[in-house]
């Protein structure tokens, strides 16, 4: 039986694996990228989207290396952040802390995948859209993918970038440990009445965590974490935007909702391993933190990198000891990522008789802490 042979045939059209696509693309690499939905519709960049993403200066080079990032106009910049405890704790620190120009960079969902698609179509890749999987099968030379459609790909890689309910992780029988945290995500948009001055705010409110994230003019996204999404998502545009103001301590005014709120849930999940035979994960099908920290897709922009980098010079992009070393240097990122940001939830969540005054005069010194707050500045950009 005849296949089409590939390099490499990613699985996923989102974020993550558009950019491996665009990396290896570039690269010269052939390179097939199979997306069951149609993200590269006419209008994907219009109106706002709920779903965004604090892009750091390193993720940013990446893209901008293969000219994928997007126009300013539609993307914010966190020049600094203010984190404020359940009882009384205040941390704050800039990116003038790190020596830098900007923390990280609000970008929509939406606006950046555009960006990414429109370099995909002029970068010699083969864009497989409207098409889902039927089957995988490996052998110790390549990897063979089936679609509904009858269509058959042969790789010397196979890469899953297919998100946290992962088919590729699932058809390879990689079991993964899932943590869920009792709550949902809540996102939405606002027009604020005052400017927010590039300033992303959190509040730990002891069952949920709230943050506003600068956006370009003078609008925010909200992302709150809280086990009642309910109690959100049924409010009316209006009141939601009250609620959402009120819990901020009005700091920037009335708001406006832009967009409708939706909810996602929270989840931990640790694959076992992120490579097999001829197959690697990169992105939600490979790890998820939870996004108090904001880094999510972080991790997914360096695993792409990371593994593009790898493959660049590789005779076999599917070579076993090569994909062994793409899972050891993507070990310790995420591990500590992942520790930090679950460890982080859990202290502002325990309940333990005295560890509210702890965990918020911690917050306060660390604020006082000079060269403490640099090293965190440092470490929220990614350097």
């Amino acid at each position: 039986m005849r296949y089409d042979k590939y390099r490499a045939v990613i699985v996923g059209g989102g974020l993550v694996g558009a950019s491996l696509a665009l990396a290896l693309a570039r690269a010269g690499k052939r390179v097939a990228l199979l997306e069951a939905g149609e993200p590269a519709a006419d209008g994907l960049e219009q109106g706002w989207d709920a779903r965004i993403y604090a892009v750091s200066p390193a993720n940013r080079r990446f893209l901008e290396g293969m000219g994928a990032w997007p126009d300013m106009a539609r993307i914010g910049t966190i020049a600094s952040m203010d984190v404020r405890g359940d009882a009384g704790g205040r941390i704050s620190f800039s990116a003038r802390d790190a020596d830098a120009d900007a923390l990280a960079w609000i970008v929509e969902n939406r606006w950046l995948l555009a960006s990414l698609w429109a370099q995909l179509r002029d970068s010699g890749a083969e864009l497989i859209t409207g098409a889902r999987a039927k089957a995988l099968a490996t052998t110790p030379g390549e990897a063979r993918l089936t679609l509904e459609d009858g269509r058959e790909l042969a790789a010397e890689l196979l890469v899953g970038a297919d998100g946290a309910n992962s088919w590729v992780r699932e058809q390879l029988g990689l079991k993964a440990s899932v943590k869920p945290y009792g709550q949902s995500g809540v996102v939405a948009n606002f027009a604020c009445e005052l400017p927010h001055q590039g300033i992303a705010r959190q509040w730990f409110f002891g069952d949920s965590i709230l943050a506003w994230l600068p956006m370009a003019g003078n609008r925010i996204s909200m992302v709150w974490s809280t086990p009642d999404p309910q109690s959100l998502l049924q409010l009316s545009p209006e009141d939601l935007a009250a609620r959402v103001a009120e819990a901020g301590g009005r700091q920037l005014g009335a708001f406006a909702t832009l967009t409708d709120a939706a909810a996602f849930p929270l989840r931990l999940i640790q694959p076992e391993a992120v490579a097999a035979e001829r197959v690697a994960l990169i992105g939600d099908a490979a790890h998820t933190v939870h996004p108090l920290a904001g880094q999510g897709v972080n991790l997914g922009f360096q695993d792409a990198a990371q593994l593009a980098g790898l493959l660049d010079a590789a005779p076999d992009c599917g070579d076993w000891m090569l994909l062994r070393r793409y899972q050891r240097q993507r070990r310790e990122a995420v591990a500590a990522m992942q520790l930090g940001c679950d460890g982080l939830y859990r202290l502002f969540h325990a309940k333990l008789p005295g560890l509210p005054w702890l965990r918020n005069t911690g917050l306060s010194l660390t604020n006082c802490m000079t060269p403490l707050k640099r090293q965190f500045a440092r470490q929220a950009i990614g350097y």
